[in-house]
């Protein structure tokens, strides 16, 4: 018996979203699609973010909406500094001609993020809409870049989104080992020095998990979302003291990722 794929919402632009309950559960075809259609507007977006639902379609699908159950997080404090990762990252912070920045090249992190190939996927989900969607939301001070740099060249970063205090991860790309890396180890070192406690991975996969993060229940994660929400913006410029911190608190690993 062929099963049959529950209904599916379909939003009009402007129209609110479903209730994250309502997605599709670990028995559907799509387990956390919630909703389809609507827009990819600032407003909406952060109103979905606003409520633990993210966009993830590919070209040629509608926009699709999701919120999933477990949820990954990243709790800063759970971070992995594996020791080869400890290595680099001393090296890359006592070499002159490497530097960590923040929202110089947006655009061109996206842009690189959306070229990236993925093991097991022929196509990317950063279509072209979700790429100038997220440019729109960076202009608006929502979505934001961890870039690392080497000799002047752009060399590997991540963007993600965030309101208030609230850090949802997106994306990341790297054109040198370990560059993705240590933008993730300076977002999470700028994330802890400012008392952001978790980092919104969306979904599970063996990378982020070999670097501390967990799938939490959906209602543990939007629990804690309002609080987050309210508090005041993160400062988004990067202090060196704020390696020295990682470096000091964070226990190296045994296990190598």
């Amino acid at each position: 018996m062929t099963r049959r794929s529950p209904p599916l919402p379909w939003l009009e632009p402007g129209q609110p979203f479903p209730d994250p309950a309502q997605a599709w559960g670990p028995q559907a075809p799509a387990p956390g699609l919630l909703a389809a259609g609507g827009a990819l507007d600032t407003e909406t977006l952060r109103q979905a973010y606003s409520r633990g639902i993210f966009p993830w379609f590919s070209q040629g699908q509608p926009i699709l909406w999701w919120s999933t159950d477990p949820r990954m997080v990243l709790h800063t404090a759970e971070f992995r500094l594996h020791r080869s990762l400890r290595k680099t990252l001393q090296q890359f912070i006592s070499d002159p001609a490497c530097e960590l920045r923040v929202d110089q090249s947006f655009d061109a992190v996206i842009q690189a993020c959306a070229d990236s190939p993925r093991e097991g996927q022929t196509g990317t989900w950063i279509v072209p809409e979700m790429v100038e969607a997220y440019r729109s939301l960076h202009r608006a001070g929502l979505a934001h870049s961890i870039e690392t740099w080497r000799k002047g060249q752009l060399v590997g970063g991540l963007y993600c989104v965030a309101i208030g205090r609230a850090v949802f991860g997106e994306s990341m790309f790297s054109r040198e080992p370990d560059s993705s890396k240590i933008a993730l180890a300076g977002l999470v070192a700028l994330a802890r020095a400012q008392g952001v406690e978790r980092i919104d991975c969306q979904q599970e996969t063996r990378h982020l998990a070999s670097l501390g993060a967990r799938p939490v229940p959906r209602t543990q994660f939007l629990a804690g979302l309002p609080e987050a929400l309210a508090a005041g913006p993160l400062a988004w410029q990067f202090d060196s003291v704020y390696w020295r911190e990682l470096l000091h608190s964070s226990p190296t690993s045994s296990t190598d990722a």
